[in-house]
């Protein structure tokens, strides 16, 4: 299992994404599928836990206010500008 820190450094894109959830009302909620995924994740031995940040951005798409693409580009940002 890859674990990452719980506490991130603030970074640009965190910023950004954080500022788009709040402008637009979004929160992060988890569902039966997410949960599904998780369990399937850990079985495969692969699990990764998604942070604050990464969570925002599902819900964020899940209300129609990124595309999918939109989502990718944000989350590569956001793991590129994390790295220690």
């Amino acid at each position: 299992m890859t674990d990452r820190p719980a506490t991130l450094t603030q970074n640009s894109t965190a910023a950004y994404i954080r500022g788009l959830a709040a402008q637009h009302r979004v929160t992060y909620i988890q569902t039966s599928s997410d949960q599904l995924a998780l369990d399937m994740t850990r079985l495969a031995d692969d699990a990764i836990q998604p942070d604050e940040i990464e969570r925002l951005l599902f819900a964020l798409q899940r209300a129609g206010h990124l595309s999918r693409q939109q989502l990718v580009h944000l989350q590569v940002q956001y793991l590129r500008e994390a790295k220690p």
